[in-house]
């Protein structure tokens, strides 16, 4: 959520930027000026009553004192504490509608973020790797995988429908592989703390890290009186493991990575990648989530992201990362680089991992504050996230990038020891 105070010291620069990501803000900010406005009336005058008030006992011990009937004050003591009340949910009800307003505003792009309308402006900052060559026509993975017998859409689609994958004896070797491989490297290499978090979270973990109010027909909502969700992201259980905490800012940066399933609706996407593991309903993500203060947060985010395009080094698979423009950012990003992998049946790169820092939108949503030296002024933390990485996806590239032209798949190297030492896939 957007500062409330910036956003009423800063409407011009406020709008500019809403305005870089594709927005017309006009309405809302002016909305959120009137409700800005009607607080400035009502609460000095709550807090001048209040200071009335606590002036009145005075007044009834001077009156007692001199002997004079109090009867008037105690009146007056009535009269102004029911305008206090009433003041008080007047202010409750303004300050309620600031931030549902406040919860529809994506976050604010960086500055350094650059400027554009779709993913054809966005940057492409580095590469890593060269494409393979093939003396063959390379196959996609839903080819390889069929004739593998280790992926099949059919049976998923039987049992649950469109966007669903089984994945049968290697190929579930293979992914079970990739995720204990993730999990090590992060957790090991890189100094995360591994966690289990639960695959269903509430209303107000969603809303902490802005898939709510705005996103909820992208999610699965549990039936029945359960107001719980499957998650998404890991990103949200794990950026509220410390929801509503005070950090100490000592300890920072805290670093944690976890493997869950996600789940998806894919709302608006229909008619997008309907073949394949590439868009589904379900899929499984390993992530990366750090809390950091405001000074330390974008070095954070290069290692983050570094962090993530190491997996796919370490498989040799060839990468580019690309800095998002404006128009094509998250909702709660601030700035986000994008990873996307080689794949030859499409003869491009398709995005693999999003690194974000949301800076303080997020916390400020799930009130996550830190202590810079353990006491003193709580403030609010920068929280990070990003795929260290999308299993699927990875399972695809591999699939793809490492295919012979008999049909097998090579395992890299480095997810063996995780394969009971396979080295090829075959039929």
């Amino acid at each position: 959520m957007l500062d409330p105070v910036f956003v009423r010291e800063n409407p011009d620069l406020v709008e500019a930027r809403l305005r870089s990501r594709g927005m017309d803000p006009s309405t809302d900010l002016a909305s959120l000026a009137a409700l800005e406005a009607a607080r400035r009336r009502v609460l000095p005058e709550v807090e001048g009553l209040k200071r009335d008030q606590n002036m009145a006992g005075e007044s009834v011990a001077r009156a007692k004192k001199a002997g004079e009937d109090p009867s008037a004050i105690f009146a007056e003591n009535k009269a102004r504490g029911a305008r206090i009340k009433a003041l008080e949910v007047e202010l409750a009800e303004i300050d309620a509608k600031r931030d549902a307003l406040l919860l529809t505003f994506p976050n604010l792009p960086h500055e350094s973020v650059p400027a554009g309308a779709s993913p054809s402006d966005n940057v492409e900052v580095r590469r890593w790797g060269t494409p393979p060559t093939f003396t063959f026509t390379p196959k996609p993975h839903w080819d390889l995988g069929a004739a593998l017998g280790i992926l099949d859409f059919e049976r998923a689609t039987r049992m649950a429908g469109a966007r669903f994958a089984v994945l049968m004896g290697a190929g579930a070797q293979l992914s079970r592989a990739l995720i204990n491989f993730m999990l090590e490297v992060h957790a090991t290499d890189h100094g995360y703390t591994e966690v289990e978090p639960p695959f269903m979270v509430n209303r107000d973990a969603l809303t902490g890290t802005g898939q709510l109010p705005k996103f909820e027909q992208d999610l699965f909502k549990i039936a029945g009186d359960w107001d719980l969700f499957l998650i998404p992201t890991a990103e949200v259980p794990v950026t509220n493991l410390h929801r509503e905490e005070i950090l100490d800012g000592r300890l920072l940066p805290l670093k944690y990575t976890a493997y869950t399933p996600c789940f998806r609706s894919e709302a608006g996407s229909y008619g997008a990648d309907v073949r394949g593991l590439i868009r589904q309903h379900q899929f499984d993500k390993v992530e990366l989530v750090k809390f950091t203060t405001p000074e330390q947060s974008y070095d954070e985010l290069e290692k983050l992201t570094r962090d993530a395009e190491a997996i796919l080094e370490r498989l040799g698979l060839p990468y580019r990362r690309m800095l998002l423009c404006t128009g094509d950012m998250g909702f709660g990003a601030s700035k986000t680089f994008d990873i996307e992998v080689w794949l030859p049946s499409q003869n491009s790169f398709r995005e693999i991992s999003s690194c974000s820092n949301t800076e303080s939108f997020q916390a400020r949503r799930a009130q996550i504050r830190y202590r810079a030296e353990g006491t003193g002024k709580a403030q609010l933390v920068h929280t990070l996230n990003g795929s260290g990485l999308a299993v699927g996806r990875t399972l695809i590239a591999i699939l793809e990038n490492y295919q012979q032209e008999d049909g097998s798949v090579v395992v890299p190297e480095a997810l063996r020891p995780y394969m009971r030492g396979r080295d090829v896939i075959r039929a």
